[in-house]
């Protein structure tokens, strides 16, 4: 089918790409031209694990291409809308400004397809009425039909999600009188639905409620694990143990439940608070109170490391303090609200002389911070330290040679900001290392019950998890994208062996 995307970040540049993949002829669109330009000639704008052979193969092959003017998708079947929707800069609702402009340009084109029957499919996460209110604009024109199509992509596996989701939601007007364009979409999807994904039909608001709801049970999930290591810090119980027996009950599970510094991105922070702002607008805002405290949990979690490094340091001004990573989890060059770059904010305001090291986010993050010193190197980033945070746990990091770092370093303090580091090897190699919800002290013995399958909690991850879910790709076969991060020259000699 011929298809358009509009708007090419990263959620419409990687459904693009996948759309092409799946054989069909797709065109994205965006108003930036310096992005377009980029895709144009294959080269991706952001980190994404497999995203730019996807990309460079639908443009090889003559399915993919990009363009500025709307005049160029007219003819297009099928319009997917991938806009963003941030924050409002006047408080915690989405902003819907991009989406509502790319309605309108995309209406004055429709016409031109003589009614024939043409879907516009909705991908951007929206407060729950937004797309019935976009049907109404859109369905005036003849053979035009919406529908609400969410997307759950995670950052380092976007293109696996994409090509072997876990589930296909639609919303539609009338579920019981849609028969037309969810035949459209399933002829879209038709090789993911073929390989036996589920495909669930709903009202618009259900489906646009789908979205949000799972972000915030998500983010509640990190919060509330992150609130027990609150707890565990104030008696001296390790919340690794906490967590390692709540997640063997099978109403819970493991999954969300790694204490840490908390959850970032361009996703889940900014959702939870539209999703409060809409409860609010809708006048059932005390349905949704529990999510303000599930906000401040997470915020108070970063405040939490500047305090440990003073309880470690003493007064932070002149100190030399490494921050190991920059994006918001590894596996990606993101930076939005990272928990890693907050810290190191709040570290160079308090006068500590911070560097920064990442294997992809350094570019990002230094458009981020002003001022901010970066060393792509880390042994270098390491050198002469006298306080190292682990705050993105990428596999490099995670397989650091304690007994090596520590001749690197001006003393050997640590703090793993995301449970990933075994306490024990890294004090027998000399370093005095604190984690958020664990004691001060070497683990006391007990706890140890193990099975099959299930890890301890302070058993480092497996590679290319997304961070604080610290899960395995779905049982289901969904596509592992392997990390694309260039060779850090210093791992042979850092990583353990």
């Amino acid at each position: 089918m011929k298809i358009s995307v509009i708007g090419v970040g990263y959620l419409g540049a990687v459904h693009a790409a996948g759309m092409a993949e799946l054989g069909h002829d797709v065109v994205g669109l965006d108003v930036d031209a310096r992005r377009v330009r980029q895709l144009e000639a294959g080269r991706a704008p952001f980190h994404e694990p497999g995203f730019d052979e996807t990309l460079r193969r639908g443009l090889d092959l003559g399915r993919l291409r990009f363009t500025t003017e709307y005049e160029d998708i007219a003819g297009a079947d099928v319009h997917f809308l991938g806009l963003g929707t941030p924050q409002r800069a006047d408080g915690f609702g989405a902003d819907l400004a991009s989406l509502h402009a790319a309605v309108d340009a995309l209406a004055a084109v429709l016409p031109a397809r003589d009614g024939s029957p043409t879907l516009v499919v909705g991908k951007s996460t929206v407060p729950a009425g937004t797309a019935r209110g976009l049907a109404e604009r859109l369905e005036r024109i003849e053979g035009v039909r919406l529908l609400w199509n969410p997307e759950f992509l995670r950052e380092g596996f976007a293109v696996g999600d994409t090509l072997e989701p876990d589930r296909v939601v639609y919303g539609v007007r009338d579920p019981e009188a849609a028969d037309a364009e969810i035949r459209m979409l399933d002829t879209v999807y038709a090789p993911i639905l073929d390989g036996g994904t589920p495909r669930l039909v709903m009202g618009y608001e259900a489906a646009e409620l789908v979205k949000v709801s799972a972000n915030a049970f998500l983010a509640t999930k990190i919060s509330f694990i992150n609130a027990i290591s609150e707890l565990c810090e104030a008696t001296g119980a390790d919340v690794t143990d906490v967590s390692r027996a709540l997640g063997m009950d099978d109403r819970i599970g493991s999954r969300f439940l790694r204490a840490g510094v908390g959850f970032g991105g361009g996703c889940l922070p900014k959702d939870i608070r539209a999703f409060i702002a809409s409860a609010e607008d809708l006048g059932v805002g005390q349905s949704l109170g529990f999510l303000r405290e599930v906000d401040a949990i997470n915020q108070r979690r970063r405040v939490r490391v500047v305090e440990l490094a003073r309880e470690m340091l003493g007064p932070l001004r002149g100190r030399r303090i490494t921050v190991l990573g920059a994006a918001f989890k590894p596996d990606s060059d993101d930076v939005r609200d990272s928990p890693a770059l907050e810290v190191a904010s709040r570290l160079m305001a308090a006068g500590a002389h911070v560097t920064v090291t990442d294997p992809e986010a350094l570019k990002n993050a230094r458009g981020h911070v002003e001022g901010l010193v970066t060393v792509e190197d880390t042994a270098e980033a390491l050198r002469g330290a006298e306080l190292v945070l682990l705050l993105t746990e990428w596999r490099r990091y995670r397989d650091l040679d304690p007994s090596v770092a520590a001749e690197l370093v001006a003393a050997p303090r640590i703090i793993d900001g995301r449970a990933v580091l075994d306490p024990r090897t890294w004090r027998a190699a000399g370093w005095e290392l604190r984690a958020l919800g664990r004691p001060d002290a070497p683990a006391r013995a007990g706890t140890q019950v193990e099975t099959a399958g299930q890890p301890a909690a302070d058993e480092p991850p497996a590679a290319h998890e997304p961070p604080a879910a610290h899960e395995p790709p779905a049982a289901h076969g969904r596509a592992a994208a392997a990390s694309t991060a260039g060779p850090d020259p210093a791992a042979p000699l850092l990583s353990r062996g």
